[in-house]
C-alpha cells in the first residue's frame, strides 16, 4: 500500500472522531466540516514534505488549531458584523457627534481657518487646492506659475502651520 493511500485510510478511519473534535470547538457542524477539509489538505501537504512518527497526532493538532482559529474568527465576525435587527437599540452608536465632539471640531476648524488666513496668499491657495480640492502638485504649480518643488514646499509649510495652530489651541 502506498503512503498516499495509507494517509487517506488513516484520515477516513478517524474522520468521525476528528469531526466531533472540530465540532466541539466550533459548535457548528458546517464549520467543522470546513475545518476538516482544510485539515486534510494541510495534512496531506505536510506528509508529502516530511516523514512523521505520529501522523494521527499531527492531524489531530491541525484539526484543533484550525477549529480554534475558525471559532475565533466567527466570534469576531459576529461582534463586528452584528446586524441592526440583532443589536440592542440602546447599544447602537449614534452617527450624530456628541456635543463635546462638535465643540472640539468647531474649535479645530476655527484654528485651521485662522492659520490659513495668516498665510501668504500663494501658500493659502496651494494648501486649499491640494488639501481641500485634491488638486495634484503639478497642476498647482502650473496654476500658480511656479515649480512643482516650490508648490510642494508651499503646501508642506502651510500644513505645518495648520498643525502648529491645532497644537497651540490645546
Amino acid at each position: 500500500m502506498s503512503q498516499q493511500s495509507e494517509t487517506l485510510q488513516l484520515f477516513l478511519s478517524h474522520r468521525s472522531e476528528l469531526l466531533r473534535q472540530a465540532n466541539r470547538v466550533t459548535r457548528d457542524r458546517a464549520q467543522a466540516e470546513d475545518v476538516l477539509q482544510e485539515a486534510w489538505l494541510r495534512f496531506r501537504t505536510a506528509l508529502a514534505e516530511r516523514q512523521m512518527d505520529e501522523p494521527l497526532g499531527y492531524l489531530s493538532r491541525i484539526v484543533r488549531n484550525l477549529a480554534l482559529d475558525s471559532a475565533r474568527r466567527s466570534g469576531l465576525e459576529s461582534r463586528l458584523f452584528q446586524t441592526e435587527g440583532d443589536a440592542d437599540p440602546l447599544q447602537v452608536p449614534s452617527e450624530t457627534p456628541s456635543q463635546e465632539a462638535a465643540v472640539i471640531s468647531g474649535s479645530e476648524l476655527r484654528a485651521v481657518e485662522n492659520a490659513l488666513a495668516r498665510m501668504p496668499e500663494r501658500m493659502r491657495a496651494a494648501v486649499r487646492m491640494h488639501r481641500i480640492e485634491g488638486i495634484k502638485l503639478k497642476d498647482i504649480a502650473k496654476q500658480l506659475g511656479i515649480s512643482v518643488t516650490s508648490a510642494h514646499g508651499l503646501v508642506a509649510e502651510g500644513v505645518t502651520r495648520c498643525r502648529a495652530a491645532l497644537r497651540d489651541r490645546q
